[in-house]
């Protein structure tokens, strides 16, 4: 079966040894199952901001590289203007190819999962959409502006609904994401299946040679992720400053693991706000960031209200490092897994007071931290280890869902 896989984020690509893509992932399961495979993707890598000219590193489907202006911020004019260039090259791209079995499409962007989309209709093509992020959505969240940000997103939207509506099966990060797209189409078959972690492969990693060393008293707070306006990591610093007088708090260290756009303003903070209680490691190579992860007696999930409204990437890597996680985010279908699984602690969003508290309460008991971290390892076996939930999306692209 030849399958053309269109994803316009693939960070990384240009270094397999440190991808985690969704994507990359299920081409070469694809591969592997003896399909003929072809990713078309963006030459733009958005986490750096920065054109790619070389994936040749990355040896196993065929990649073409369609050319996108780029953009400075990931919000900002420039941005919508790229995609929708993006689009024009993929729309005159698609007529140059023999046409593909089935197409296997992200979203977002619009633009990009739009061009593939009238492609699939007039060619007759089966259309599987993956759900990555609610566009416009996000951007609304973020922008924060009531009843004129709705109609100035309002063209994004019907582009949303159309892209929505021309999938034959509808597969998402979340279950929030399905729920939003069967809002518009529910003839498709449909199921979410988490973004993960390549359980085997984060394991293999765990010996990796950390970014720090460990002092033998010491309890480490771990964040992995962006740096960014969605991530609250002003009220853990906060959280921790409140409990300067506990026992443990002299050995208490927050490890920060990523960059981004507020890394300045953050570690300002720390400075002020918990002095010598703060490291910024900046973005880690994926093995070291694991190392180095798995080292932490504790993870944090703090993200701003109205941000990140679903399970989104770190859940996989801090579950599979079997520690507990104090978590804010609102996300529902989170903090309803925190609580199944018991595998940490759901604070308040923005609420340094509950987030101390909890922080408190591992430090005081230990033992009931291992255990919360027993049941994280748990979960990320059941729920995000690739190896298993993907072959959901390979049976869904194969036609073989139940």
């Amino acid at each position: 079966m030849k399958v053309l896989i269109v994803a316009q984020y693939l960070d990384n690509i240009q270094d397999p040894q440190t991808y985690n893509s969704r994507f990359l992932t299920v081409a070469d399961r694809l591969l592997e199952n003896g399909h003929d495979v072809q990713i078309v993707t963006t030459d733009f890598i958005h986490s750096i901001k920065q054109h790619v000219t070389d994936v040749t590193a990355y040896k196993t489907a065929s990649v073409t590289l369609l050319h996108e202006p780029g953009y400075p911020k990931n919000v900002c004019l420039q941005r919508f203007k790229s995609h929708y260039l993006l689009s024009k090259q993929l729309k005159a791209w698609l007529k140059t190819i023999e046409k593909p079995d089935v197409i296997y499409c992200a979203v977002p962007s619009l633009d990009f999962a739009y061009e593939a989309a009238k492609y699939a209709r007039k060619a007759g093509v089966r259309f599987v959409l993956d759900i990555q992020d609610l566009w416009p959505e996000a951007f609304e969240m973020v922008l924060n502006i009531p009843v004129v940000g709705s109609l100035c997103f309002l063209p994004l939207r019907l582009r949303a609904n159309a892209v929505y509506r021309a999938a034959d099966h509808l597969l998402a990060v979340s279950n929030t994401y399905i729920d939003r797209a069967k809002t518009v189409n529910k003839k498709a078959s449909s199921g979410a299946v988490f973004l993960g972690t390549d359980v085997t492969r984060f394991d293999s990693f765990r010996e990796s040679d950390p970014v720090l060393s460990k002092e033998d008293n010491a309890v480490w707070l771990g964040y992995a992720g962006t740096l960014g306006h969605s991530y609250d990591l002003k009220t853990v610093m906060q959280a921790m400053a409140m409990i300067n007088d506990h026992p443990r708090y002299a050995d208490l260290r927050l490890i920060v693991m990523g960059d981004g756009p507020l890394r300045e303003e953050f570690e300002r903070f720390a400075a002020d706000c918990v002095p010598d209680h703060a490291v910024f490691t900046g973005k880690l190579p994926y093995p070291q960031m694991v190392a180095t992860l798995c080292r932490c007696d504790i993870a944090v999930n703090p993200i701003r209200k109205r941000s990140a409204g679903s399970i989104i990437n770190k859940h996989g890597d801090y579950a599979a490092a079997g520690i507990p996680v104090i978590n804010t985010q609102e996300s529902p279908e989170y903090r309803a897994l925190v609580e199944q699984y018991q595998m940490g602690i759901n604070a308040e969003c923005e609420n340094a007071a509950e987030v101390a508290a909890a922080l408190k309460t591992l430090l005081d008991d230990p033992q009931t931290a291992i255990a919360m971290g027993e049941r994280a390892a748990q979960c990320a076996r059941e729920l995000f280890a690739r190896e298993t939930t993907y072959v959901r999306i390979v049976d869904a692209i194969e036609c073989q869902e139940g």
